[in-house]
């Protein structure tokens, strides 16, 4: 939900830009991963672009871009959360807990129970919510500004996670639970084609389905054939992500193992791909909903509308304390909702898991075009930004780059995205 100012055009003289509508912000962002990707492809000698690096650089983003669609929420309301990569690690922790110990204790249930897994996650997502709501109470009615509660949050809850496990690395988790971590949990080449012919499906529907509702209320429209040519680039991306997806082939041996635990003899010459992995189809779908949320609900009208102007939202009727702690309170449910997906892709619970994800997450928004000064974001701007952060960071460490260094230009890398997005709305007029 972006405000972008654009000279008029007559009409039969546009570009073929200005015919498909495309928000000049995301071409950019999008021109820099695709620039980044080359880059780092050359200096790899063609392994960054491999099916292999691709799948890992995708389950490795989740987590990040599952809590960067929630600090869009909070930045939007101008506010900030420093505090997602601790939250993010107390989940974690509760989560270790309640499958090793709480669970096995108190009803008996072993790890490979079917129960494990879907009860963990409940609390774990409990416990995130709550935590994200305190937050959101202590910035909304007792009006202590985020930036305080949330850098309180930051030590608070890296150390109660500590605490809980008793600083130990809990380990291997439920397998159920791994499921959802990524290269433990895909869904096969042929499951992978059809949820993404159902993904590709209803992104034409939604194109077109905007264009009907764009007619029926006298809005001006794109020509069709720029609707048909967007529809075909949409359907075009999503098949031939997951083409590249199934084109990742499970090892010989990992399949043999596959085969035997079936008690099956795998057949001479057999071949499989991983396809899309569990992850990052929680990651679509995590997308899908808060966008809907962000346009088509009340709460995320009110939310945009706060943040553009909170005094006159206020006037207005909103009740702003409450929508803050509803914004916090879920973001604490996505970070406790990341904190599944990248203690599953460990499978296991360390001590400094989610270190440093405030800055990512933060940053992944910020790239993404969400205003810091409130008002203006985008859920797919965010994904795709964290998408760049986790490029950048494993494009610099296949070159062989240092972990200090790489925090660096992370650093370096903010303070730019920040940069641009002064000079953008400066460009465009907008706040």
């Amino acid at each position: 939900m972006t405000t972008t100012a654009h000279a008029s055009v007559a009409p039969g003289k546009k570009s073929l830009f200005a015919s498909l509508e495309l928000d000049t912000r995301l071409l950019g962002m999008i021109g820099a991963f695709v620039v980044l990707c080359l880059v780092f492809n050359v200096l790899t000698d063609g392994r960054f672009l491999s099916a292999r690096n691709i799948f890992n650089l995708t389950i490795q983003s989740v987590s990040v871009a599952i809590m960067a669609t929630g600090m869009v929420f909070v930045i939007v309301t101008r506010n900030i959360d420093l505090s997602v990569g601790s939250l993010l690690a107390t989940a974690s922790a509760i989560m270790a807990v309640t499958q090793t110990s709480l669970l096995p204790n108190l009803l008996g249930l072993g790890l490979g129970h079917p129960l494990i897994a879907p009860l963990t996650i409940v609390v774990g997502l409990l416990a995130g919510t709550l935590i994200g709501a305190f937050h959101g109470v202590l910035i909304g009615y007792l009006l202590i500004p985020a930036f305080i509660v949330t850098l309180g949050g930051l030590l608070v809850w890296r150390n109660v996670a500590w605490y809980i496990t008793g600083g130990q690395t809990i380990g291997p988790l439920d397998p159920y639970f791994q499921l959802f971590g990524g290269i433990n949990g895909t869904l096969g080449e042929t499951w992978s084609w059809v949820f993404g012919g159902i993904f590709a499906v209803a992104a034409v529907w939604a194109i077109f389905n905007a264009r009907r509702n764009k007619i029926a209320h006298d809005f001006p429209v794109k020509p069709l054939w720029a609707e048909v040519t967007l529809a075909g680039l949409a359907m075009a991306v999503i098949l031939g992500f997951v083409w590249l997806l199934n084109s990742y082939e499970i090892p010989t041996a990992r399949l043999r193992r596959i085969f035997e635990a079936r008690g099956e003899v795998m057949p001479d010459g057999f071949v499989a791909g991983y396809g899309l992995p569990i992850s990052v189809l929680l990651l679509v779908v995590v997308a899908l909903v808060m966008t809907v949320v962000a346009r088509k609900t009340r709460f995320g009208r009110y939310v945009f509308a706060t943040g553009g102007n909170p005094d006159a939202a206020e006037l207005s009727g909103i009740n702003t304390r409450m929508l803050t702690v509803k914004v916090f309170a879920l973001m604490g449910f996505l970070c406790a909702l990341s904190a599944v997906v990248a203690s599953a892709r460990l499978t296991n619970h360390a001590n400094d898991i989610g270190t440093l994800d405030e800055l990512r997450v933060i940053a992944a928004a910020v790239i993404g075009g969400t205003a810091l000064a409130g008002g203006i974001g985008t859920i797919y701007g965010a994904v795709l930004g964290a998408l760049i952060m986790q490029s950048l960071q494993s494009g610099m460490a296949m070159v062989g780059v240092d972990a200090p260094f790489q925090n660096i230009v992370v650093g370096a890398v903010l303070v730019l995205a920040v940069l641009v997005d002064i000079l953008y709305r400066k460009r465009w007029g907008t706040r």
